[in-house]
């Protein structure tokens, strides 16, 4: 362990002790603290595997015996076991449990941060709902390694699970794994980024600085990287067709939902005998409009509006019979016979511009003056990158999309489905940021068209780089399936099928 000469092991700026190793790596703080260290002072048992500034020897407030003029070395690639800060994970979804899972196999340290209470706590606000691709889609090959050294029962590689099933079945059981459950946080949401000791503007010396991750609760983490696994689910677009709330939007918040409400389960009686709106044609919006047709088969009185923005909904009906993927194929092959049956009433080219409650529901106004009454309303409008968190760091984003410019040409939803995306990993992902990556839903920006398999790409493929393995960071592959025109990979329960004489339905929306 490296030590300060004259006042003791462990001391000095938080940036020196990361360049000394020194007390900022766990194993040598332990061994500091056990032979009486006269700076360390014990962490918190929570954090006592991460550094952490503001505890002991890492509090730059409390450390000034060195200069701050040092070179600390944020590379995750190490010279030995234990040497290095950990690669920050944010968001403990199924891409942020696959780059645990991956960073586990290169021997990296990581932690993972994940804002809920629970893992995956994004997936199970949509646990009614199905996954359109088979499990062998769904489950990481790191993360499956891991799984099956543990003795998992692993469900049919052909099975189409629900979101709960996601959880229950894959998620959970790969977090509770030790090598997962040392490092995950619950509870602990990032609200801010940067780079220790400076801001955005710096640029000498700046990649060779650790991050600070800032949690909600004041908490400063250090991390040689970070990887962004945060998703989009919480920042949904707005009604508003021109991207920005329509007006009134905010007063009538209680009688808009937005994506996937459990139309059948614990949201039935708001929508029960009733009359809805859903705005939007994408998955989302078809999961809905097909789970609302059959809560209408034994709630009478139960009214079906569909309004989308464009002058055809032809997009929405998809791949059918083409699409490579059944379940999803048969999700527009529902949908168009949803309209043509008349279960539910199709208003073409109703963007939003004002909505208005009334004395019995709500009332939506389009641009062109049209207006659509009803007692709820169900936003499926899709979802938005939130880049917040990141505004310290320098990001180069898409003016377009919100993801990398390089990455942006490859996942244009006007010219590519699912399906269609070109392989990419760490190159792609890349930022002017070195070692920061947004991955998975968020990489993409307003893009639609992820899948999970590809978000497991990017994050093996960035594991690898950041262990120093380009050759394999470089040999980036996908086996995706042909689809028709999608918006992402969930799908709505079977039930619905038997309604329409179909096989089962799909739809939805994607999550990190």
């Amino acid at each position: 362990m490296s030590q300060n000469p004259t006042t003791g092991p462990c001391c000095g700026t938080v940036q020196a002790a990361a360049a000394a190793d020194a007390c900022c790596d766990p194993a040598a703080k332990t061994e500091a603290v056990a032979s009486g260290a006269d700076c360390c002072g014990t962490a918190p048992a929570e954090t006592a595997e991460v550094p952490v500034a503001g505890n002991g020897c890492c509090d730059p407030a409390n450390n000034t015996s060195l200069s701050t003029d040092v070179t600390v070395r944020a590379a995750p690639a190490r010279e030995s076991a234990g040497s290095e800060l950990p690669v920050v994970v944010i968001g403990a979804g199924p891409v942020g449990l696959a780059a645990a899972a991956h960073l586990h196999e290169r021997d990296l340290p990581f932690i993972v941060l994940e804002a809920g209470d629970e893992v995956a706590a994004s997936v199970r606000q949509w646990g009614h709902v199905g996954v359109f691709s088979p499990w062998r889609y769904n489950v990481d090959a790191a993360a499956r390694r891991l799984l099956d050294a543990a003795g998992w029962a692993a469900p049919d590689d052909d099975g189409l699970p629900t979101g709960a099933a996601l959880v229950e079945e894959y998620l959970q059981p790969l977090a509770k794994l030790p090598a997962i459950a040392a490092n995950l946080r619950l509870g602990a949401r990032v609200v801010a980024m940067s780079r220790v000791g400076t801001d955005r503007v710096r640029t000498a010396g700046r990649a060779d600085l650790p991050f600070v991750v800032r949690l909600a609760d004041g908490t400063d983490i250090l991390a040689g990287a970070v990887i962004d696994a945060s998703g989009t689910w919480r920042t949904p677009h707005p009604l508003g067709v021109n991207g920005l709330p329509a007006h009134g939007e905010d007063k009538a918040a209680d009688l808009i939902d937005h994506a996937l409400p459990d139309v059948l389960g614990a949201d039935r009686d708001a929508h029960a005998g009733r009359h809805t709106i859903v705005v939007g044609s994408g998955h989302s919006a078809a999961n809905t409009l097909l789970d609302l047709a059959r809560l209408a088969e034994t709630a009478p009185g139960t009214r079906i509006t569909w309004a989308v923005r464009g002058g055809s909904a032809q997009r929405a009906f998809g791949g059918e019979d083409a699409d490579e993927l059944p379940a999803r194929g048969a999700l527009g092959s529902g949908l168009r016979a949803l309209v043509d049956t008349g279960a539910v009433t199709l208003v073409q080219g109703f963007g939003v511009h004002t909505v208005r409650r009334t004395d019995g529901g709500i009332e939506l106004v389009a641009a062109d003056g049209r207006t659509l009454t009803a007692d709820r309303v169900v936003s499926a409008t899709g979802f938005r990158p939130d880049h917040s968190i990141a505004t310290e760091l320098r990001l180069d984003l898409d003016p377009i999309l919100g993801c990398t410019r390089t990455l942006a040409d490859l996942i244009d939803p006007n010219e590519h489905s699912c399906g269609t995306v070109a392989p990419h990993g760490y190159r792609e992902l890349g930022q002017p940021e070195p070692n920061y990556y947004a991955v998975g839903m968020k990489s993409y920006g307003r893009a639609p068209t992820f899948l999970m398999a590809t978000g497991y790409e990017q994050v093996r493929s960035i594991a690898a780089a950041l262990a120093g393995d380009f050759a394999a960071a470089d040999d980036v592959q996908l086996d995706l399936p042909e689809t028709g025109v999608c918006s992402s990979d969930l799908v709505a329960l079977p039930g619905v099928a038997g309604l329409l004489s179909l096989t089962p339905a799909a739809g939805g929306s994607c999550c990190s």
